[in-house]
């Protein structure tokens, strides 16, 4: 226990850099900006692993000790608890003045074993008469309990390993009406387990039909999400309509679809000088606050010269001296697209990986800037912009985690196990008849509360003689 109880807190001091560094199938991006900021320091960490941490051999190495550990010392603990269920109490010993609250009553009285074997079953004692004495214990459960927390802890471990090794996590952002297909290339981010492959997973598609969302008035804070979908399992079935929330996932064996976050997509229309439509589409806004004031951007890599337009979408516009434009509410009350345009080089020939939520202005000249409401129109001298309309986005989570249920059962019998042995007494009471009425015991582990049972089985003994 003393081998894994180190492992343990090696484990959690190992975990601490995952916390302090991006990690590669959780931020990619992150990753290479610490790169390019950090070059030296980048690749001696990306020799330790940190970037991959949990998948690194140092981290398995201690993780898999633990678990080798806790099993030697767990399994063998069982097989004897197991073995010691059935067995009688021990047999009273030759000294109980030796003994914890030991007590003697001033004469022998006929009867005193058969009424302290009965008050000792009422207490549910496990009795073991003898001629001339019995023994009793009780708190069997104590160990129980404490093997019970210790092997649901092996559970978990076990479960976070399948999913660790089988399970896959993803992301994809969705407009209302869009389609979704349970394929990689349909994800905005997704990272495979080790021995998970791309043939593993559930094979089902969504189709976007609504999203809702209600805010409490007076605080702005959400009060419900409601998304719509019409799912087909397999892809090419009849679709369901299935109702998504925050709370409650859209669930396929064991891959889960959480709703996480929503936001909108302002739709707009970009022609050129000659009127060649050049771009019409919704494009996604990431939110900023709590009202979803949002920001994003449209490249025009096409146009000659390429243009990009840093913008800013907000529900319900605001404005302050302080602020500037703002958003004051999450709905969509009084919609206005803030775009600043820019002319010149968006670098994407560089070959370097860009957001598709910014724009590098570093080669760029800016020549407009615009607050436009719904259906204006902006001339920006080499085109024009119409502001359509939005649209509603959501981002979907979709995890396949074989372990879960397994981790959820382990953590219910863990907290189930660790209480019985927190509040369970265990304790040992032996009474002696030779010459004279002899009663003492033992509480295991230090528990209070021997005392006072030693001396209500006193004082019933006591009444006897009375």
């Amino acid at each position: 226990m003393r081998t894994a109880l180190i492992l343990l807190m090696m484990l959690g001091l190992a975990s601490i850099p995952g916390s302090l560094f991006p990690q590669r199938n959780q931020n990619p991006m992150k990753v290479r900006e610490f790169f390019k900021n950090n070059p030296t320091l980048a690749q001696w960490l990306d020799k330790a692993k940190i970037f991959d941490l949990y998948s690194s051999p140092w981290f398995s190495a201690i993780y898999i000790l633990l678990f080798i550990s806790l099993i030697g010392c767990v399994l063998p603990r069982t097989f004897e608890h197991i073995k010691a269920i059935g067995k009688k109490p021990p047999l009273t010993p030759k000294f109980l003045d030796r003994m914890e609250g030991f007590a003697e009553l001033d004469r022998p009285v006929d009867g005193t074993l058969d009424l302290a074997e009965k008050w000792l079953k009422k207490n549910r004692f496990r009795v073991r008469r003898e001629e001339l004495s019995i023994s009793a214990e009780k708190g069997y459960s104590r160990e129980s309990g404490n093997l019970l927390f210790h092997l649901s802890l092996i559970l978990i471990l076990l479960a976070v390993a399948a999913g660790g090794l089988y399970g896959s996590k993803g992301e994809t952002i969705l407009n209302v009406g869009d389609r979704f297909i349970n394929t990689p290339t349909s994800y905005d981010n997704i990272s495979f387990a080790k021995f998970q492959r791309e043939g593993d997973m559930v094979p089902f598609s969504l189709r976007v039909l609504d999203f809702k969302a209600s805010y409490d008035v007076k605080t702005n804070a959400p009060t419900d999400y409601t998304l719509q979908v019409a799912a087909a399992n397999p892809i090419g079935s009849k679709e369901v309509l299935k109702t998504i929330k925050v709370n409650s996932p859209l669930t396929y064996g064991n891959t889960k679809i959480y709703l996480q976050a929503n936001g909108y997509s302002p739709v707009v229309a970009i022609r050129d000088k000659s009127g060649k439509l050049i771009f019409e589409g919704a494009v996604t806004f990431l939110p900023q606050d709590g009202n979803l004031t949002s920001i994003g951007a449209i490249k025009l890599p096409d146009m000659s010269p390429q243009i990009g337009m840093v913008a800013s979408f907000l529900p319900t516009a605001d404005r302050s001296p302080t602020r500037g434009a703002f958003s004051s509410f999450p709905e969509v009350l009084d919609p206005r697209l803030l775009v600043s345009v820019w002319m010149g080089d968006l670098g994407l020939d560089s070959g370097v990986p860009q957001s598709v939520y910014r724009v590098d202005t570093s080669k760029m000249k800016r020549i407009g800037l615009k607050s436009l409401k719904l259906n204006e129109i902006y001339n920006f001298g080499e085109g024009t912009l119409l502001f359509e309309g939005y649209k509603s986005w959501v981002n979907l989570q979709i995890v396949d985690d074989p372990g879960k249920m397994y981790a959820l059962f382990g953590a219910i019998f863990a907290i189930l196990g660790l209480l019985t042995s927190l509040f369970t007494r265990q304790r040992r009471i032996w009474i002696k008849v030779d010459g004279r009425v002899q009663i003492a015991g033992l509480a295991k582990n230090g528990v209070p509360g021997l005392d006072e049972e030693l001396a209500a089985l006193k004082k019933t003994l006591e009444g006897l003689e009375g």
